[in-house]
């Protein structure tokens, strides 16, 4: 089971466009007779139940945030990662927000999330917890010592895709990559991402290997392929949420879609010692530099193309 802790970072975000924008050309409604509603993703469908109260807002409302967070992780992968899943919403008495999100891939990828009844439309606009849980559709079901694999690629991956669908901005997104990122840095007494299981490591030490990866993968194929291609390769093969793999099989999968051992070679770094890393070098390589709430990006650095090819 995958489990979202709401606390990992703040809500506040930048977002350049509505709702409703977001959902232009991707999913399609489709109303049952009875029972469920079910959402198409391009070839893949989600199944969507409601229990709880009456929320405030429309049903529509709902399945078109959901249809949002869907079609920026299909976008990410190429295609949604599973070809049906099915997602439970409850909805609480007097709440407002997204919160509770957690997946499974046994019996078929499935999440359960929770949506607070007075939850308004910029509540949705700007939640990223959905499309986070989605995202862990795209990746095997890993052993508890590998925890941080997957949620370090949903941490990761999540504002990215929702660049991509123009519901977050890409300052926004490098921004709080920025801020959050060191929280991912080994301390003291730190034995690796594979045996050292805090919330900083799990998710944003997670992040952080994602990101070096991303980098690594770019830099050895002149920028022509990056993370999202080993995961897609890795798809390719069968590995999504609903299969357990050994993560060596994993990052073997995803090294062989994209050329080069970079996967495996930086979890051998990795996952048994704490290895810190210069972010401060990282960022000025891209071309990104926090100032104040958003990133300034320099477009003559060494890396800003391959800054500019992550959030493409």
């Amino acid at each position: 089971m995958k489990q979202t802790w709401i606390s990992r970072r703040t809500l506040v975000r930048g977002l350049t466009s509505g709702l409703a924008a977001a959902c232009v050309g991707s999913g399609q409604l489709v109303p049952p007779a009875v029972g469920p509603s079910r959402l198409r993703v391009g070839e893949s469908e989600l199944e969507v139940t409601f229990s709880g109260v009456q929320a405030d807002l429309p049903q529509g409302d709902l399945m078109n945030w959901v249809n949002q967070s869907a079609t920026a992780v299909a976008r990410y992968f190429g295609h949604f990662p599973v070809p049906r899943a099915r997602l439970a919403i409850a909805v609480r008495e007097g709440r407002q927000g997204v919160s509770g999100g957690r997946t499974w891939g046994d019996r078929g990828a499935h999440t359960r999330i929770a949506v607070g009844q007075r939850s308004t439309l910029e509540t949705l606009k700007r939640d990223w917890v959905l499309t986070h849980e989605f995202v862990h559709y795209g990746f095997p079901d890993m052993p508890e010592a590998h925890h941080w694999i997957e949620e370090g690629l949903a941490t990761y991956i999540e504002p990215i895709a929702r660049v991509g669908i123009g519901n977050m901005d890409a300052a926004t997104a490098w921004f709080e990559m920025i801020r959050d990122m060191p929280q991912g840095q080994p301390k003291d007494g730190d034995q690796g991402l594979d045996r050292t299981h805090t919330w900083g490591r799990t998710y944003w030490g997670g992040a952080l290997f994602c990101l070096l990866a991303d980098i690594g993968i770019r830099k050895n194929t002149g920028n022509s392929k990056g993370l999202r291609d080993a995961l897609r390769g890795i798809v390719a093969m069968g590995g999504n949420i609903e299969v357990e793999w050994p993560i060596e099989r994993a990052l073997q999968a995803g090294d062989k879609a994209v050329g080069g051992t970079a996967l495996q070679s930086l979890y051998d770094q990795m996952a048994n010692a704490p290895m810190p890393i210069d972010l401060a070098a990282i960022w000025k390589e891209l071309g990104v530099e926090r100032q104040a709430n958003a990133a300034v990006f320099d477009d003559a650095a060494p890396l800003a193309a391959i800054r500019k090819a992550i959030l493409s």
